[in-house]
Parts: C-alpha cells; sequence; structure tokens
C-alpha cells in the first residue's frame, strides 16, 4: 500500500511538472509567434513607407528621417514582442541586454529599408 501511495505522488508530481513545462513551451511558442506578427507587421508598413510616391526626390537622409519617425505603432508593437520573446526564451540574461537587441532590431529594418531606397534611386546626373 505504500509503495502504491509513492508511486501516485510521484505520477502527480511528473505530471505537473511535464504541464508546467508544456505550459513554458506554449508561452514560448506564443512570444515567438508575436514576435514575428510584430517584426513582419512593422516591415510591412516600412514596405509601405519605402514605395511612397512623395518620397521619390528624397535624399538618403532625408528619407531615412522619414523612416525613423514612420510607423511608430508597429515599432513599438515590434520592440515589446521582440522583448517579450527574448525574455522567455533567456531569463537568465539581463532585461537591458534584451532591451538592446530588440532595438537593433528595429534599427536593422529601418537600415535595410534605407539600403533598399538608395538603390532604387537612378544615379544623380
Amino acid at each position: 500500500m505504500r509503495m502504491l501511495m509513492v508511486g501516485a505522488a510521484l505520477v502527480m508530481m511528473t505530471s505537473a511538472a511535464i504541464s508546467t513545462v508544456m505550459a513554458d513551451d506554449d508561452d514560448a511558442r506564443s512570444a515567438q509567434k508575436l514576435a514575428i506578427q510584430g517584426r513582419d507587421d512593422y516591415w510591412h508598413c516600412l514596405a509601405r513607407e519605402y514605395s511612397r510616391d512623395s518620397n521619390q526626390g528624397l535624399s538618403e537622409q532625408d528619407f531615412s528621417r522619414s523612416v525613423a519617425n514612420a510607423c511608430p505603432s508597429e515599432r513599438q508593437s515590434y520592440r515589446v514582442a521582440l522583448l517579450d520573446y527574448l525574455t522567455t526564451q533567456y531569463p537568465s540574461i539581463d532585461s537591458g541586454a534584451h532591451l538592446a537587441t530588440a532595438n537593433k532590431a528595429v534599427e536593422s529594418a529601418q537600415k535595410d529599408i534605407v539600403t533598399a531606397f538608395v538603390k532604387r534611386r537612378p544615379p544623380a546626373k
């Protein structure tokens, strides 16, 4: 009888641990999905900015400033979702490092759009 009770307790502890791991996996998957969605939303917004007719005559610096100010809601949503994902994946790393990584991802997206804009522009005469 005592072995049966020990076995039952072991089963209950194991299933509790498994459900905690599964919940953690679900949280990580959910955070990853939100980060990817945030990235896609931000990129789509930047692509709309890239293709505006009013940007055709802008210099690289003017377009860069325009992109830096564009899509504030999408940019912030992406930053927050990425920060949440990084915190979920790497909880032992300082949150300041995660914030720096999220900010670099935003800056990289902006830089990529500006680079594409510059490459698309016809050469100066």
